[in-house]
């Protein structure tokens, strides 16, 4: 399985190389004011991928400090839970399970 895993990972890398040996030409980037970058098509694709990895990574980031808080509480023993949810109300003969909720389709 390593084998596979390390062939894949090699044409990956091979083909990413291929891609920036391809696109060696210089390309422009007009920004405001009359501001441009001159650079490889290369460098440029590369910069905009890594500047999206970055923004995605930042925009995770509440999401996670709020992950790690809920775990520490629970690590603490303090169990974070939102709104208790009410049960459904039963109607005659219907199946109530243990925790409140009916039952439906035998499950």
């Amino acid at each position: 399985m390593r084998v596979i895993v390390w062939l894949l990972r090699a044409f990956i890398f091979f083909a990413l190389f291929a891609f920036s040996l391809n696109n060696r030409h210089d390309a422009t980037v007009n920004w405001f004011f009359g501001v441009q970058w001159h650079a490889p098509l290369v460098i440029i694709v590369l910069a905009a991928f890594a500047i999206g990895a970055v923004i995605g990574v930042l925009a995770m980031v509440p999401s996670w400090w709020k992950h790690r808080r809920v775990a520490r509480g629970r690590a603490d023993g303090v169990v974070v839970t939102g709104a208790p949810a009410a049960a459904p109300a039963a109607g005659p003969g219907a199946l109530v399970g243990i925790d409140g909720y009916g039952l439906r389709d035998g499950v």
